[in-house]
């Protein structure tokens, strides 16, 4: 499903921020990303996305080498992971419930064939009584429950999420991590980056990916 193969990054003549990264994500799994702040966990999401390029090695996702893609084709892998981003993201002038609902509207789907699944995943992460509040009123914590039940409302094929679990209690953070396992048992590839080194342990099974100084560890 993915794989990179010696990436490097640098911006401008500076020095390289990520070096020779080297590794795959195969269907179905569940990988948790890790380091210090500043070691580049959002930039390798960014990577993953397709919204920064490499300076070298090679990014392929879905069979397709990312340097061969044109804005169409990037389109269309886009489509298919789910993002959940550190600043939210999620649209001013819709309520809770309509921007969950809005990579469906974009599909094009009926809303009669989709409005039970989004309440229900509203009520699983504990917004049921929020469908219809604006962004402005929601807590931060909120907000964040509202992006991840975005992300996942399309299931899609690859997930991935920034520090989903950074503004909510420890039993929410728990509840969203074993959602996230239910989504790969049933196909998904999950990678959360995290610097919760608690929640982790709670977690055996997940593989570690784990950035320092530039480069990548791997920890089955």
């Amino acid at each position: 499903m993915v794989r990179f193969e010696n990436v490097g990054l640098r911006y401008g003549m500076g020095p390289e921020v990520l070096q020779d990264l080297t590794f795959s994500i195969v269907p179905g799994s569940f990988q948790f990303l890790t380091g210090p702040s500043g070691a580049g966990k959002t930039t390798l999401m960014r990577l993953l996305l397709l919204s920064l390029r490499p300076t070298r090695g090679l990014i392929s996702l879905f069979g397709s080498d990312a340097s061969r893609l044109d804005k169409d084709a990037i389109t269309s892998i886009r489509r298919r992971i789910g993002v959940v981003f550190q600043d939210f993201r999620l649209l001013d002038h819709l309520t809770t419930y309509e921007n969950v609902a809005l990579p469906l509207r974009v599909q094009n789907r009926a809303v009669n064939s989709y409005r039970e699944e989004v309440v229900e995943l509203l009520r699983w992460v504990g917004l049921g009584d929020r469908l219809h509040a604006y962004p402005e009123v929601l807590s931060g914590g909120e907000k964040q429950r509202a992006a991840i039940a975005r992300a996942l409302i399309v299931r899609p094929e690859l997930l991935l999420a920034d520090e989903p679990t950074g503004n909510v209690d420890p039993t929410m953070a728990r509840r969203l991590i074993r959602l996230f396992v239910e989504l790969q048992r049933s196909g998904t590839s999950v990678l959360v980056a995290t610097h919760d080194l608690g929640l982790m342990d709670q977690f055996d099974g997940a593989r570690r990916l784990v950035l320092g100084g530039g480069r990548l560890h791997i920890y089955d």
